[in-house]
């Protein structure tokens, strides 16, 4: 038997199965900024990430039928936005380095942000985010912002964890590097 997650939208969900235009706009109205937020943190780009938005809303209403509620709903189509989202990226032909095991020797363990030395305006990493190249981009606001782990990450980009981990490592470095020559780090 299949567990069903009940959320505090679940009457919506239902109410947008049994085709009530209302209950569809009032959940596009609840997710649409939390979900164009997403499709621009992973594409860099506010043109592209609205047509995500559009895009992935239109699968979620058309695949509604298929939703079991096992997750809620804002989780389900976080998915399906962020699946547009690497879908767009793969269109612009990105590119992973694979990493062949021997290269990581030298790599070390993801390293901790020093709180104490180093403070962080979210407004000032996220413009420094935008100068980053799109894959390191897209594996740290995967990782840091979607709460996304490397082995997902692997799977959700088509490339192993152990890649996952080093482009996180190196985005982290390059960011560093930004952040300091803006003078934002202390």
């Amino acid at each position: 038997m299949e567990a069903v997650y009940v959320d505090k939208h679940y009457h919506l969900v239902v109410e947008c199965k049994q085709g009530s235009k209302k209950a569809c706009y009032e959940l596009y109205r609840l997710y649409a900024k939390a979900m164009l937020n997403v499709a621009f943190r992973v594409v860099g780009n506010i043109g592209e990430a609205e047509d995500i938005l559009q895009e992935s809303f239109t699968d979620a209403f058309n695949k509604l039928k298929d939703f079991r509620q096992e997750t809620t709903f804002g989780l389900w189509l976080k998915q399906i936005v962020v699946h547009r989202s690497i879908n767009l990226l793969r269109k612009r032909k990105l590119e992973f380095v694979e990493i062949e095991d021997g290269q990581l020797d030298n790599v070390p363990d993801e390293e901790p942000w020093d709180d104490e030395d180093v403070q962080y305006q979210v407004a000032q990493v996220k413009e420094a985010m935008k100068e980053l190249p799109e894959g390191y981009r897209l594996v740290i606001s995967l990782y840091l912002l979607e709460g996304y782990d490397h082995e997902e990450i692997g799977e959700i980009l088509n490339i192993t964890e152990n890649t996952s981990r080093t482009q996180f490592l190196r985005a982290k470095r390059k960011l560093s590097e930004i952040l300091l020559r803006k003078g934002i780090r202390k």
